[in-house]
């Protein structure tokens, strides 16, 4: 049995995703001011968003009435701190999503095993989480 892979006819190496939101303007306002993440935006061919995260970016596109959240976990942003920066998202107006038959503390994290983590949405009801960093 060979172990020569053949060459890629995919761009592995700068390879991205993206997600849909129902209003733009919410979403890069949500992105920038709440998250502090930079966002640009382009008009041309169709507004979208690129969220600047790391040496790698995630577009946003609009999808308007006929957008649906996604029913997973879109982003996850790892933390060193996840306690510390779920009260700095609660004090930035966040509120925490808590799922029946997880055990949450008060900020909202989840404390039954493995990493802990705590999610939110975004205003299109996307659902991301801040979960804790390994190492």
């Amino acid at each position: 049995m060979s172990t020569d892979l053949p060459p890629a006819l995919l761009g592995l190496h700068d390879a991205f995703n993206g997600f849909s939101v129902d209003d733009l303007d919410a979403a890069e306002a949500f992105y920038r001011d709440t998250l502090g993440i930079p966002v640009e935006r382009s008009e041309e061919p169709m507004a979208m968003l690129s969220l600047r995260l790391g040496a790698r970016s995630v577009l946003v596109y609009p999808k308007g009435p006929a957008h649906t959240p996604a029913s997973y976990t879109v982003l996850n942003f790892p933390s060193d701190d996840v306690r510390a920066t779920v009260q700095e998202l609660t004090d930035r107006g966040l509120e925490f999503l808590r799922y029946d038959g997880m055990p949450h503390d008060e900020l909202g994290v989840m404390t039954g095993g493995g990493p802990l983590i705590a999610w939110f949405t975004d205003p299109a009801d996307n659902v991301h989480s801040v979960i804790q960093r390994e190492g």
